[in-house]
């Protein structure tokens, strides 16, 4: 008699790029979770941040802000906080930033590379593990604004579109931290480089002021902003005061304006940040 060895079977692994693709970036947003998990302070620091900017922009600033012709701190609130969920959702870029950062400073990305798995899956499951993060950030955020006095007055699907705006958003802002992580050398340069260019966007917008306040040429730049853009669209949804009298088209159709320019900055820079990890890893 002959005898039949066994040999090993590989695990099947799917044809189709896409499903890979996807199935290798839920594989690494796992990952990434799961360390955020060990590493709590920086889940707590990044909830404390935006509660300060909520107390102190509220009760700082409530009465001496003029919103719809009042300087009524409570008016004051209700228009600050989309402002507020905006900022929040954007600066976890530079914690995107320097996450990725820190993997290649490690020599993780290496060990990725070594691995049969998608190219873009490394960044894809980075950004996922980032809007989860976000995402819980915002629903803390909104129990906080809603203890100061915030309220949302359209109902709850709009609501809960308002938000699917902001973690868009989000989102597609974590993929240009995710280009800044992969362009420089460490970590703290990926924190540096992914907040220095935020404070001068979330500023000169709509945000914390009503547009009509500021100087003709700032005004045109903060009504083009695309963060203007999606705080407008959700003080639409909530049903919050500061209706924009401006002409410019993206204040006078904020939501669409909001998915335009969220879908233009994720393809853009997820097509740049892919490029610039096959260039780095090659």
């Amino acid at each position: 008699m002959t005898a039949v060895s066994a040999t090993p079977t590989a695990t099947p692994q799917p044809r189709n790029a896409v499903i890979r693709s996807a199935r290798d970036s839920l594989v690494v947003a796992k990952r990434n979770l799961i360390r955020m998990m060990r590493i709590p302070e920086v889940v707590i620091f990044g909830l404390v941040q935006p509660i300060m900017f909520v107390v102190l922009f509220s009760y700082v600033f409530g009465g001496s802000m003029k919103v719809g012709g009042t300087t009524d701190p409570g008016v004051y609130r209700e228009f600050l906080m989309a402002g507020i969920f905006a900022q929040t959702v954007t600066f976890a870029t530079a914690g995107a930033g320097a996450g990725i950062a820190d993997d290649m400073h490690k020599g993780l990305v290496d060990r990725f590379r070594s691995l049969p798995m998608a190219r873009g899956a490394v960044l894809t499951g980075r950004t996922l593990a980032d809007l989860v993060q976000t995402t819980l950030t915002v629903i803390v955020l909104a129990i906080v604004a809603l203890i100061v006095g915030w309220r949302v007055h359209e109902g709850i699907p709009k609501a809960l579109g308002g938000f699917a705006l902001l973690l868009l958003l989000g989102y597609a802002f974590s993929w240009i931290g995710a280009l800044i992580g992969l362009t420089v050398r460490t970590p703290e340069a990926a924190t540096s480089g992914g907040l220095i260019w935020l404070f001068p966007l979330t500023f000169i917008s709509n945000a914390f002021v009503d547009s009509s306040q500021m100087t003709p040429w700032l005004r045109h730049l903060a009504d083009w902003n695309p963060f203007s853009a999606t705080v407008q669209a959700c003080r639409q949804l909530f049903g919050n005061p500061g209706v924009s009298q401006s002409p410019a088209w993206p204040m006078q159709h904020p939501v669409w304006a909001s998915l335009i320019w969220s879908i233009v900055i994720i393809v853009v820079f997820r097509t740049l940040a892919v490029r610039k990890y096959r260039h780095a890893t090659s």
